[in-house]
């Protein structure tokens, strides 16, 4: 996993596929839109372990999340402990 912010994006390389988190940084707010990860990588955890990368990344920060993408949300209603990071309404 690597962090990209010159592209803002967390992705990962792996049997020469390429798979990314991509996000908008606003102040105090980091809005994530789009993970994806090719169909051969796919069911491997890649997916999970960008997120994951990418929400330690946002606590490191101090920032806030909104999980405009789809699989984000699921995954932090699958976490609990990512909970706290999420943007308050």
């Amino acid at each position: 996993m690597s962090h990209r912010p010159e592209a803002d994006c967390f992705e990962a390389v792996v049997d020469g596929l390429r798979s990314e988190c991509a996000y908008r940084l606003s102040p105090g707010l980091v809005t994530i839109f789009h993970t994806g990860v090719p169909r051969a990588l796919q069911g491997r955890g890649v997916a999970a372990a960008l997120v994951a990368t990418a929400l330690a990344w946002v606590r490191e920060q101090g920032l806030k999340v909104r999980p405009s993408c789809s699989y984000v949300a699921l995954y932090m209603r699958r976490h609990p402990e990512t909970q706290d990071l999420m943007e308050k309404n």
